[in-house]
C-alpha cells in the first residue's frame, strides 16, 4: 500500500510540474536576456501586421504592431491549455521611431513576466494603444514554425535560405489563401494579404537538398526490390528446370484406347 500512495504522490508532483502549477520558472523575465542582442536586425518597417523571420538555429525574430497597451504571448500545449513562450531580445517601437529596450520599457512603467500559461508584455505608460510595435526573440522547432495570431491583420513568414514549401509530402502551410515569393538570398517569403482568420500560423518546411536524399532513397529502395524481385524469378525458374529434369512436372500422355475387342 506504501509503494502505491509514493507511486500516486510521484505522479501528482510530475502532473503539478510540468503543467506549471508549482511556479517554477514564473516571475519577471531576467534583464540580461531581455536586453541581448538579437541575431539581425528587427525588421521595423515591414508593411505587415506581423513579420516572423525564422533563423537557421530554429529561433525565430517577430515584429508585432500593437493594438493593445498588453500582448500575451503563448503556445498550446495540446491538452487544452497554454504555456508561455521563452523570450529574449525584447524592443518596443515607438510610433515616432524611438526604440526601448526590455529592462527601458520595465522603466517606463511596463512590465515583461512568466505565468504559468504565458508571458505577459505590458508596454510603457506613455505607449498608444495602437501604432506602436512589439519585437522579441523566441525558440521554434526544426523545419517547422508555428504561432498563435496574437494580433489581427496581415502576416508574412522569412525562411531560411534554401528553404522550400512546395512539395507536398515535406511542406504545408496554413492558413492556405498565401503567396510565396524567392528573394535574391534564397529565402522563401510566405505573404497572407488578407488578414488571417485561423487562430495559427504554420509553416513545414524542408531543405532543398532534402528531396534529392528523399528521390535517392526511393531509388535505392527501388532498385533494391527491382533486384530482389529479379533474384526471386530467377530462382523460380531454376526450380521448374530441375523439376523437369527430374520428370516431376512431366505430363504423361494417356496412349490407352481401351479395353481389348471383345472386352467392349
Amino acid at each position: 500500500m506504501n509503494r502505491r500512495l509514493l507511486l500516486a504522490a510521484g505522479c501528482l508532483a510530475l502532473l503539478a510540474l510540468t503543467s506549471g502549477c508549482l511556479g517554477i520558472g514564473t516571475g519577471p523575465v531576467d534583464a540580461e536576456q531581455l536586453d541581448s542582442e538579437p541575431a539581425a536586425p528587427y525588421d521595423w518597417e515591414t508593411n505587415r501586421t506581423a513579420h516572423i523571420t525564422v533563423q537557421e538555429n530554429t529561433q525565430f525574430r517577430a515584429v508585432f504592431e500593437t493594438n493593445s497597451t498588453t500582448i500575451e504571448l503563448y503556445r498550446e500545449d495540446g491538452f487544452g491549455g497554454t504555456n508561455p513562450i521563452p523570450v529574449e531580445s525584447v524592443r518596443y517601437r515607438y510610433p515616432d521611431g524611438t526604440v526601448l529596450t526590455g529592462t527601458e520599457v520595465r522603466e517606463a512603467g511596463g512590465e515583461i513576466r512568466r505565468t504559468r500559461d504565458e508571458t505577459v508584455v505590458s508596454l510603457p505608460e506613455d505607449a498608444p494603444a495602437s501604432g506602436g510595435s512589439l519585437a522579441f526573440t523566441s525558440s521554434g522547432s526544426p523545419k517547422r514554425f508555428t504561432l498563435p495570431t496574437y494580433v489581427d491583420g496581415t502576416y508574412e513568414v522569412v525562411l531560411p535560405p534554401d528553404r522550400r514549401v512546395d512539395f507536398p509530402v515535406f511542406g504545408q502551410v496554413t492558413p492556405r489563401n498565401y503567396d510565396a515569393t524567392i528573394d535574391d538570398e534564397s529565402r522563401v517569403h510566405i505573404v497572407w494579404t488578407e488578414p488571417v482568420t485561423t487562430d495559427i500560423v504554420s509553416v513545414r518546411f524542408y531543405l532543398q537538398r532534402d528531396l534529392y536524399i528523399f528521390g535517392g532513397i526511393v531509388a535505392l529502395v527501388g532498385l533494391v526490390g527491382g533486384g530482389g524481385l529479379l533474384y526471386y524469378r530467377r530462382q523460380i525458374d531454376r526450380l521448374r528446370r530441375q523439376r523437369h529434369e527430374m520428370g516431376i512436372d512431366v505430363e504423361i500422355e494417356d496412349d490407352d484406347d481401351g479395353p481389348p475387342p471383345g472386352m467392349r
